[in-house]
């Protein structure tokens, strides 16, 4: 299963059957709603199968990507401010 994405076989797995296949995350980042006005915040990713998070002051750090069912999770948590 995709979720939308467009997997690749990795640079790195040679002429191998068995490989390692990767996706590019959308750049479209932009700041969440939460963060407020300081410079210090997380950004968004809307994705096909759920959102992928990072940090606003370094990133190229990575990013953390969140499926479907985890990012309602914890957006339904935050909006009532269970945890």
């Amino acid at each position: 299963m995709n979720y939308g994405l467009s997997f690749f076989k990795s640079s790195y797995s040679g002429d191998r059957a068995e490989c390692v296949e990767v996706a590019h995350v959308p750049a479209d980042f932009h700041k969440g709603s939460y963060s407020g006005q300081g410079q210090n915040c997380v950004e968004v990713a809307d994705l096909p199968c759920g959102a992928a998070l990072r940090d606003s002051k370094n990133p190229a750090k990575g990013h953390l990507p969140f499926s479907s069912v985890e990012w309602t999770a914890f957006l339904t948590s935050a909006r009532t401010g269970r945890s």
